[in-house]
C-alpha cells in the first residue's frame, strides 16, 4: 500500500475487497482465498508470492 501511496481504503478499493477483509490481511489475521490472492496479484502486477508467504 505504501508503495502506491494510498491510504488503506482507497488501496482495498484498488484491489477489490473492503477495508475489513484488507486489514485482516495485513495484520495476519486472515489470508485470502486463492482466487483472490491471484486476482490482487494480477492487479498489482506482482507475483503472489511476493505479496503473501506460508509460515
Amino acid at each position: 500500500m505504501r508503495e502506491y501511496m494510498m491510504d488503506p481504503g482507497e488501496f482495498s478499493k484498488l484491489i477489490g475487497t473492503d477495508i475489513k477483509n484488507y486489514n485482516n490481511w495485513e495484520s495476519n489475521r486472515s489470508r485470502p482465498r486463492l482466487e483472490i490472492a491471484l486476482e490482487v496479484a494480477r492487479k498489482l502486477n506482482k507475483k503472489v508470492e511476493d505479496i503473501w508467504y506460508l509460515d
